[in-house]
């Protein structure tokens, strides 16, 4: 296996759970600060709170939107970036409108991604797009990729973490090739719990690593 060097770079450290505290969110910032991640991900409700606990810090607030179903009208979901982007939050993580791609409505899902990379754009922060990689075929996750890197977006994201599966080295790998053309990076997310994944999804041409395993991956670096 590889050795990843600043492997804590990559990692978004996460908790997106409902039951989550602010206890537990002030563990998560206090984590991050001490490991040197590159983000929280937190639900938008504490992003005011993260952001009041890493200021001044390199540790980006992210948080998400149209989360989990994507669902939402892309009026709703460019609100709430506004909103979340106005309480101090630099990076956005969105859900694609599934069910439009799922249907060919090629138009109505790059619609739903300018309107919040747009709002992204106004205030200087970072867009990914989550495209729910187990909803998906593999045409499916490549036009997915395809429409948000063409749209203009930072990263394409491969789950949620709440579908039935999450990020695979096959996803990755085919999320990377198609949005090669294109600046934009890849985030693994889903599953990831161990240094061993983390690397593997690194390997397979992911930039960024979504988990709640941050400690544990790092720890297990180290020890490798």
């Amino acid at each position: 296996m590889d050795k990843i060097l600043n492997i804590s770079k990559y990692i978004d450290h996460t908790l997106l759970k409902p039951e989550a505290t602010s206890a537990n969110i002030e563990k998560l910032c206090q984590e991050a600060l001490t490991y040197g991640f590159a983000a929280v991900c937190v639900n938008p409700v504490y992003v005011k709170y993260a952001h009041s606990l890493l200021i001044n810090s390199e540790v980006a607030v992210c948080t998400v939107v149209g989360f989990p179903l994507g669902a939402n009208t892309k009026q709703t979901k460019s609100n709430e970036a506004r909103d979340a982007l106005k309480d101090g939050a630099t990076e956005i993580d969105m859900v694609i409108q599934i069910g439009a791609l799922k249907s060919g409505e090629y138009t109505t899902v790059e619609d739903d991604v300018r309107a919040v990379i747009s709002t992204c754009r106004e205030f200087g922060a970072i867009c990914k797009t989550i495209i729910e990689t187990a909803l998906l075929t593999d045409r499916e996750k490549q036009k997915a990729c395809e429409l948000a890197a063409k749209s203009g977006a930072n990263f394409v994201k491969t789950s949620t973490g709440f579908a039935s599966a999450g990020a695979t080295e096959h996803d990755v790998v085919l999320m990377s090739s198609a949005v090669k053309r294109y600046s934009t990076g890849v985030k693994a997310a889903g599953g990831i719990r161990s240094y061993e994944d983390a690397v593997k999804m690194i390997n397979a041409g992911a930039t960024r690593i979504g988990t709640s395993s941050g400690v544990k991956i790092v720890t297990e670096s180290k020890e490798s």
